[in-house]
């Protein structure tokens, strides 16, 4: 947009005789003799003179008025995008408050380098409008998306979503053994949000998987023992949006907290169900061993279904649930040490369906802690 600037021309109206013409000299003089030989006519400045004209840029280079170098807090509505800019993620900003880009990979502070942070108002933003449990950017940084390369042909290859994943290394991810045995050509994707935008602050961080190491144990017929780590090519650089998960004790007990599920999955089981473009969360209660292995077994899993020890139970709620593309992704409950920092009590394993009033299963991370320890220290990372 362009600045206006509103000018009114005077009119003289030179009077002459009833049906006669005044010749164009005449004009011509006496417009002379009242304003000189060049006229100009001009009114007082209108309120559009005022007028700073904006243009749409990512909300983060827009300056906010108390602070010279500031590239983020603000509010967007993920549904109806107010700032009159065709993306939700940009805001339509006055042309002399527009900073340059930041950097796109800054050097981590401090509190980025924790395990465990939570940033449950969102990473430069907070979003509004949501209205499918939508998490807010960056608000779970250790949440990855394990996607597997598929080959079109010579030149061209998809990325398809395989299933979740945690960061607890910057070199190592935890997920399901279910997602990747067998699996080929794996990428680790960190840093992601909307899967159909790249206007986020930060870019994703894409990551080739070098080795899979399944538990020995593991059993797919019921999941048992269902964890794998994944070694990265090289590093994660950790950001506001990028950060590992703590991990539990040995052998901790979980029930009794309140945790959360993450995730892209499907909103619903079956060839109905969508997977989602924005990450969701989802409050799940951890339920006791008894009462899930109960309810269970009034499901088709039968009365002599026994809950193996590699799992433990949570959620039950109607319509709050894991589902379908979940697999793999981490369940994150507040530390009891520091109930401001969050370790992994869950991967997330299978179900009866999704969203009922049974439980999710989950693989019990609190178990696999020294295994998880053991396998780490053999890769000889810094």
């Amino acid at each position: 947009m362009h600045k206006w600037l509103l000018v009114a021309v005077g009119v003289i109206h030179v009077l002459t005789a009833p049906g006669i013409a005044a010749p164009q000299e005449d004009v011509d003089a006496a417009i002379a003799e009242v304003f000189g030989s060049e006229p100009t006519a001009s009114v007082p400045p209108s309120d559009q003179d005022n007028m700073v004209s904006c243009e749409c840029v990512p909300f983060y280079m827009c300056k906010n008025e108390t602070s010279e170098d500031f590239y983020g807090e603000d509010v967007i509505d993920i549904r109806f995008g107010e700032s009159g800019c065709t993306h939700y993620l940009e805001k339509c900003c006055p042309v002399r408050s527009t900073l340059p880009e930041p950097p796109r990979t800054p050097k981590p502070s401090p509190a980025d380098l924790r395990c465990g942070v939570r940033h449950d108002q969102g990473v430069g933003f907070k979003i509004i409008g949501g209205m499918e449990n939508e998490a807010n950017y960056g608000e779970f940084p250790w949440m990855v998306a394990l996607l597997r390369r598929d080959p079109v042909d010579e030149k061209v290859s998809l990325k398809v979503m395989e299933c979740g994943g945690s960061i607890i290394h910057p070199q190592v991810i935890l997920t399901g053994a279910h997602c990747v045995k067998g699996k080929k050509n794996l990428i680790v994707r960190a840093g992601e949000w909307d899967t159909k935008t790249d206007k986020e602050q930060y870019p994703t961080q894409d990551r080739l998987v070098t080795r899979i190491i399944l538990h020995d144990q593991y059993y797919a017929g019921g999941l048992h023992n269902d964890v794998a780590l994944l070694l990265l090519e090289y590093p994660l650089e950790l950001n506001p949006v990028v950060g590992t998960i703590c991990l539990p004790v040995q052998d901790e007990n979980m029930n009794g907290r309140n945790c959360t599920v993450t995730g892209w999955g499907k909103d619903v089981f079956g060839n109905k169900g969508k997977y989602q473009e924005i990450l969701k969360r989802v409050e799940q209660p951890i339920i006791p061993r008894g009462p899930c292995q109960s309810t269970l077994r009034k499901t088709r899993l039968g009365p002599r279904f026994k809950l193996h020890k590699s799992l433990l139970c949570a959620g039950g709620q109607i319509g709050k649930d894991a589902c379908k593309g979940d697999g793999g992704g981490p369940l994150a409950c507040p530390s009891m040490q520091d109930p401001d920092l969050y370790v992994q009590a869950g991967i997330v394993a299978w179900g009866i369906g999704c969203g009922t009033e049974v439980p999710a299963i989950y693989v019990n991370v609190a178990q696999f802690r020294t295994w998880i320890d053991d396998k780490i220290a053999s890769l000889n990372l810094v």
